[in-house]
Order: structure tokens, then sequence, then C-alpha cells
């Protein structure tokens, strides 16, 4: 049995206990008896992270060990394109060594195939490739919205605004106008910066993998920053939030508690064409308060995954959790339900990179800077209903 199998199994023997706790408990719970079910209940939900982790390094592993070429074949070589501008060999080999080395005079030109309007240099096609892959592993909202990449100029998404309807008329009765009216969403490009100071001795050592270093906590940095504007951005200098754009279907009767009723009347709020694609997104300590809710069944609302790659689930709809979406508290929006790929999220041209070589100078130390642009916005606010608790 697969380590990831048995885990999911544990950890569904451990829901299953604890449901029969709280059954047990049922009012008349200490305060004993409810630490003891918070600790079950904590069980469950680190053991779901260490399977979303093991899920995250069996799908690395098997990209990892597939054949990165074919046999070789002197015909073959000889047919393969060469590559040009930042994905080409030269420009690659370039990029790392001017990025290890502050004299690396004789690959300046092989460099400014791919020199920027800031003065940095774009990060090589191949490399790009693993920095976006690991923004997918540590951002939720990446992996549900719809992605777009933009060269150049604001990128404008003609949306309809109201559709115009039919009408039962009399025999030779004139047939009233009825218009589509149309709007524009537009997708600029604000910009996320971040900086990295690396010792000059670790620089030097060629034992220090620079490249997996750099892309993993860049990853880490932008990833974080960008989940925390794409659910809850204000639109002033960075992307407009899903939590903010959605439109408000459910207002709990209370600022500190959900009720069974409330989760499924945001359920409905939904009109059911979007309710075929939609997920649920909210915090871990939402959650928490939910798994504690039953339906008229007895039957408790969550549900843990019990098949490999697939998610917990609310009401059969998929629940995806992020620190980002704000816990329960008054007037707080604390759940979001709604189909995501109307949350466009637009990418500006290439990430870039800079050595800083001067300004860490003095401590030994060289800096690199990672920028990039990009926007995000939800193109039709019906497409995501958010519950919002009392004020």
């Amino acid at each position: 049995m697969s380590k990831i199998l048995e885990l999911r199994e544990k950890r569904s023997k451990l829901w299953e206990d604890a449901k029969a706790f709280l059954n047990e408990h049922e009012g008349n719970m200490t305060a004993e008896n409810l630490s003891q079910y918070e600790k079950m209940e904590e069980d469950i939900v680190l053991m779901g992270r260490e399977i979303e982790a093991l899920e995250r390094q069996q799908k690395m592993e098997m990209e990892l060990t597939k054949p990165v070429r074919s046999a070789v074949k002197p015909e073959i070589v000889q047919q393969e394109s060469e590559k040009t501008g930042r994905a080409s060999k030269g420009y690659n080999d370039a990029f790392w060594k001017n990025m290890r080395s502050k004299n690396s005079y004789d690959v300046l030109n092989a460099l400014h195939i791919g020199t920027d309007s800031e003065g940095g240099y774009l990060v090589p096609d191949e490399y790009e490739k693993t920095l976006v892959s690991a923004l997918e592993d540590v951002n939720i909202m990446r992996g549900l919205a719809t992605i777009i990449n933009t060269s150049s100029g604001d990128k404008q998404i003609p949306v309809v605004a109201s559709r115009g309807t039919a009408s039962w008329v009399a025999e030779e009765g004139a047939i009233p106008e009825s218009d589509d009216s149309f709007g524009l969403i537009t997708l600029g490009a604000h910009k996320l910066a971040t900086m990295i100071k690396v010792s000059e001795e670790l620089l030097n050592d060629n034992v220090f993998n620079l490249e997996g270093y750099i892309s993993k906590e860049f990853a880490r940095r932008i990833g974080a920053a960008e989940e925390a504007a794409f659910i809850n951005g204000n639109g002033t200098a960075k992307p407009t939030g899903v939590i903010g754009s959605g439109e408000v279907g459910v207002t709990a009767a209370s600022s500190t508690v959900l009720t069974l009723d409330e989760v499924i009347d945001l359920y409905y709020s939904l009109r059911e064409p979007y309710r075929n694609n939609a997920a649920w997104l909210m915090n871990d300590a939402t959650i928490k308060a939910i798994r504690k809710l039953k339906d008229g069944n007895g039957q408790y609302l969550w549900q843990p995954a019990l098949q490999a790659g697939q998610p917990d689930t609310i009401l059969n709809r998929p629940v995806k959790t992020s620190s980002s979406v704000p816990t329960i508290q008054a007037a707080a929006k604390t759940i979001a339900f709604g189909d995501f790929k109307y949350y466009w999220i637009a990418d500006r041209q290439g990430r870039s990179f800079q050595r800083l070589n001067e300004l860490y100078a003095v401590n030994g130390q060289v800096g690199f800077r990672a920028t990039q642009r990009v926007d995000g916005k939800l193109t039709l606010a019906e497409a995501v209903k958010v519950l919002q608790m009392k004020a």
C-alpha cells in the first residue's frame, strides 16, 4: 500500500472517530472534551497537509523521471533546430554566468538578447517555466483562475453587462426592443518586486545550487504576495481581489458563528450554471467551524477525500484553503463559492532579474532583485458568491 493511500485511510478513520466523539458528547461538551476534539481536528489538518506535500513530491518525481531526450542519433541531432532568444543555450549559460560573476564581459552580447527596459535580464525560458511551476504549487488562485499573457499595454476584456429578453406579443403587435449591453474589464500591470542577498562565499562555491535557491525563495515570496492580492487586493497598485469583487450571497445572522442553513443558502445563491465548476475558498479556521455542522440526516457537511489527487468536499464541491481569506469575525467575508475561472490573471511579459553588485558589497554580499508585472480581476461578479458575517 502506498504511503499516500495509507495516510488517506488513516485520516478518514480519524475523521470517523472525531465525528463519533462529537456525537457522543453533543450537548454536554466539557472543556476537557473540547480540548480532546480539537486535538483530533489538528491531527486531521496536519495529515491533510502531509498528504498534499507527498502528492506534490510524487508529481515532481514523475516529471523528473521522464526521459529528457530520445536516443542519440547523429541524423536527429543534425535536424534539431537551434533555439533563439531567451530559449537559446548561449543565453541560458550567459544568464547564470552573469548572476555568479561580476565581471562576465564575454557574455554581455548574449545577455543583450533578453535585456528589458529596466536594465534587468529576463529569465531564460527553461528557468522561467520552473519558477512559474513553483508559483502554482504555493498559490491557490493560480490553480483556479484563468491566466493570460500580455506583451504591452492594457488588456481589455469585453463582458456582457446585461442581456436582452424575448417577449410574447399579440398578432401584428409591436415587438419591443431589448438589446444586450456590453462593458469592458481592463487588466493592467502592477509591479511586484523582491530582493535576495547572498554571500560572496556561497556564490563562489560551486557546490551551492544558486538556481534552485533563487527559484524556491522567489517562488515563496512572490507566491505569497500574489495570493494575498488575488484574494484581498483593493486594486490600488495591486490586483483586485476576488473576495471583494464577488457578490454577497448570504449575510450571516451572527458575527462569530456559522450555521448549516447559511452554508447551504450560499451554495444555492450561486446560479446553477456556475455551480457545475464551482469550488469553496476559505481559511482553515473557517473549515474547522464547518466540520461541526450536520444536515437533517446527521451527515456532516465536510467530507475528507479518500482518493489520491482528490480534494476534500462540502456539498460535493471541492474545498480550497488559503490563509489569505479572512477568518470569522464581524463584517468579514469569510467564504467564497463560485467558478474561479472567471477570475483572470494577466502576466505582463517575463519576470526579470538584476544582480546588484555594489549595494551590499560592504557586507560581502551580492543582491539579486526580481520583478514581475501582473494584474487580476473578477470578470463576472455573479460567478462568485461570498458569505459575509454580521457587522
